[in-house]
């Protein structure tokens, strides 16, 4: 069916939504109901008078908010029915992948709004640390393994590795497992895909929020799209930001962001859009959190930790980009989308570490918390990419097909350098040595004035140490087969050709280096229907990384870097994984809800491991494995109460290593178990309320390509405590217009971290209590 046929005239297309749990009659309603009653009134007038007087029933008419989300299941608002990802051509409920979909109204009502703060809250997703001259952006890993490059926007990769926002995000998609057929070089744990809020034709609307909150909270934002012809649309998204760190001033967040889309529905078959991303992102004192202190198996978080940031830190990532993309329709079976982006994104930091010393003032010695020497680095990120996805669906020897044909090509280069930094500061304690430091507390432990100030620390900007650009061309192909009514098959392979080139300006690793290769990668899964409700599937995926792939650290080989040998980046196989994955999905309550379950196994082999920050490392000598199950539950459990919900157990295990002391280790910053349910119950027709628990594990800390790091009596050297942590929401309507949402987070303020570098000096500290009041508007 065509889809002018499917949209509403102009003169009935809607202005405004109205909440679900509203009752009204509206025009509309009113013109039903007279229509329905004239027969009855027309029989009333011609017969004869009725012996006694019918009573007709009250006709109540509840309308239901229009979510601009294509993808969103209808009066569902934690569930997703479909991905935003074309490639993904059948329901998430008849995916063989575990998918994780966060939409736009559970965002909100968690009311979390960096990437970072909303990722953390799902199973089977931790963060790292900035692992000291590598901490552009945000840090995420799933399942065990690295996925700071591995976040994409509607599909295409974002090089940035840039603070991100949940602003212009319509649903957070997370695909768990390596996913190089669908995704490219890495993803050996899975992939991050933010689908962003586009222009439609289909409905007005205007909405305003404006939130404040302690730690001095304000956050204004506005989302409108407005239909000018049946044709043509725009849509603006934009955002105002800023607060404390809860618990952490004077450190402070401070947001900026603008997000434009405009569609043009050229014809039936044809569609262009053209979308613009903007954010300033700026974190001034950025703070660090906390260190650990003592000696296994006495070694804790240290307390009452004051925030240590110098005056001139800073944390800045300033992001443009710029997208066309085109849907033509050459026939009823036969689609072309075609995604263009060019974007530029520039990324600077410079922050202050400290730890637990032993420091002398004249002949006294005592325990103190000391700030290190800083860390800095910039980045100025250069990207263009394109993809076209051609769908076509055809019957072959009496099967049903959807094919899906693949190219790809992207030019991403990163130049990056440091900051020079000087302390100015008198130094107020000694080292054993007699040099001069920092200390947070005197001899008597009274805590220093002026702590921001101390170190008097200013930073200026150096040259570029590295010129890191990669180049790809991709061809993909996928199908999707109805091998019976009951079996599904489907499989994808994809080709990478890419060129690589490492230019490194100065240092000990000074010259040019580079290579290029093919990987090639593919899954294949099979499920079966058991009824119309649910289904079992298996599956199986490969993903690779390449030697040097990681821009943001350079030669730092223990990082993701390039490992060097006799001058040369070439000569190492890809680090490869390969996962294999056995679940069940299944759609409940008329496919309000969606169950699943999945056991999986993933092993990586030919690991590069790194000594340290230099060069120095070895080829293909590491394998690890991670094996776990994993459950959720996202949907309407009854007409009140709304859910998303899910746990992943898991174990990791370094199989092989050059250095035999690595051999049975877990992997670094790794959770054995996790577990979230954020759940909304609709207590009457304007007021809700509901909460979010979350659960995750002690994890050890250590190099990535490693393992985590443990003494021969099996003991960690840096360990994180395990965490429980909750959170409470409530809305309440206050007319059609208008509703007021109120947010309290980490409601018993307890101190939680979510990650510690390899020595223990950074222990990065969950936010405080924070209290937040939101009111949206709606015009």
């Amino acid at each position: 069916m065509k889809k002018e046929a499917l949209r509403k005239p102009k003169s009935l297309r809607l202005n405004k939504d109205t909440p679900a749990t509203s009752m009204t009659k509206n025009s509309i309603a009113l013109g039903i109901s007279t229509a329905m009653l004239m027969p009855l009134t027309s029989m009333a007038q011609t017969a004869t008078p009725p012996a006694t007087e019918a009573t007709l029933p009250t006709v109540v008419v509840q309308s239901t908010a229009i979510d601009p989300n294509p993808n969103a299941e209808v009066g569902v608002p934690y569930k997703a029915k479909t991905s935003g990802d074309s490639r993904h051509t059948r329901p998430l409920a008849e995916t063989p992948q575990t998918i994780s979909v966060i939409t736009k109204t559970a965002i909100d009502d968690s009311g979390q709004t960096d990437l970072k703060q909303i990722l953390a809250t799902q199973p089977g997703i931790t963060l790292g640390t900035g692992e000291n001259g590598n901490a552009f952006g945000d840090r995420y890993i799933i399942r065990g393994q690295e996925a700071r490059s591995d976040v994409f926007v509607d599909g295409l990769r974002d090089p940035g590795m840039s603070t991100r926002e949940s602003f212009a995000i319509e649903q957070l998609e997370i695909s768990k497992g390596p996913n190089s057929s669908f995704a490219g070089r890495g993803t050996a744990g899975g992939a991050i895909n933010a689908i962003t809020k586009q222009a439609t034709t289909d409905i007005d609307f205007t909405r305003f929020s404006l939130g404040l909150g302690t730690d001095s909270h304000v956050r204004a934002t506005a989302d409108a799209n407005k239909v000018f012809t049946d044709q043509f649309a725009l849509r603006v998204n934009a955002l105002y930001g800023k607060e404390d760190v809860p618990d952490r001033s004077p450190s402070q967040r401070n947001r900026k962001g603008l997000a434009l889309s405009g569609l043009w529905e050229v014809n039936p078959d044809l569609s262009l859009t053209l979308d613009y991303y903007g954010l300033r992102a700026k974190d001034d004192f950025p703070d660090l959190g906390s260190f650990l202190v003592g000696t296994v198996p006495n070694r804790v978080p240290a307390r009452n930790v004051p925030v240590y940031a110098q005056a001139n830190d800073f944390l800045e990532s300033d992001t443009d980009t710029l997208t066309a993309r085109v849907k033509y329709r050459f026939a009823p079976n036969l689609n072309l989308t075609s995604l263009t982006r060019y974007g530029t994104a520039s990324n600077a930091y410079a922050t202050t570490g400290a730890s637990s010393q032993t420091r002398f003032n004249g002949a006294t010695s005592y325990t103190t918390g000391a700030l290190d020497g800083g860390h800095t680095g910039w980045q100025e990120v250069d990207y263009l990419a394109h993809q076209s996805n051609l769908r076509w669906d055809t019957n072959l020897f009496g099967k049903k097909n959807e094919f899906i044909f693949g190219v790809e090509y992207t030019d991403h280069k990163v130049v990056s350098g440091n900051y020079a930094v000087t302390s100015n500061g008198a130094p107020n304690c000694t080292t054993a040595a007699g040099a001069g430091s920092y200390c947070f507390t005197d001899a008597n432990g009274n805590p220093v004035a002026d702590l921001a100030n101390l170190s008097g620390r200013t930073y200026s900007r150096l040259g570029p140490v590295q010129d890191w650009h990669v180049k790809t061309f991709s061809l993909s192909a996928m199908d999707t087969i109805d091998l019976t009514d009951k079996f599904t098959a489907f499989g994808g392979l994809r080709a990478d050709n890419f060129d690589l080139k490492l230019l490194r300006f100065s240092g000990p690793t000074a010259g040019n280096y580079g290579y290029n290769d093919t990987l090639v990668n593919g899954h294949f899964g099979l499920s079966y229907k058991i009824n119309p409700m649910g289904m079992v599937y298996a599956s199986y995926a490969t993903a690779q990384d390449i030697n040097g792939g990681e821009a943001d650290a350079g030669t730092s080989s223990g990082y993701g870097g390039a490992v060097l040998y006799r001058g040369s980046i070439a000569g190492a196989k890809p680090e490869t994984s390969q996962n294999v994955e056995v679940g069940t999905k299944w759609n409940l309550f008329d496919d309000k809800a969606l169950l699943t379950a999945a056991i999986f196994q993933t092993k990586k082999t030919d690991v590069m491991e790194g000594a340290d920050y230099d060069a120095i490392g070895t080829f293909n000598t590491g394998s690890n494995r991670v094996r776990g199950i994993e459950f959720g539950l996202t949907g309407n459990l009854t007409d009140k109460l709304t859910v998303q919900a899910g746990a992943a157990f898991m174990k990791s295990r370094v199989l092989k290593s050059a250095n035999p002391i690595n051999v049975g280790n877990p992997l670094s910053n790794f959770a054995d178990r996790s577990a979230s349910v954020q759940a909304k119950y609709q207590f009457t027709n304007a007021f809700s309320f509901g909460g979010i628990a979350r659960y995750e594990s002690s994890r050890c800390g250590g190099q990535p390509d490693t393992g985590a790091g443990f003494n021969t009596q099996g003991q960690c050297l840096q360990p994180v405590p395990s965490f429980t942590v909750y959170d409470l929401f409530g809305s309440y309507r206050i007319n059609k217009k208008a509703d007021l949402r109120l947010n309290i987070l980490n409601v018993t303020d307890k101190d939680y971290y979510t990650a510690v570098y390899r020595s223990g000096a950074f222990l990065y500290k969950g936010d405080g209590r924070a209290i937040r009041l939101t009111l949206n508007y709606e015009m």
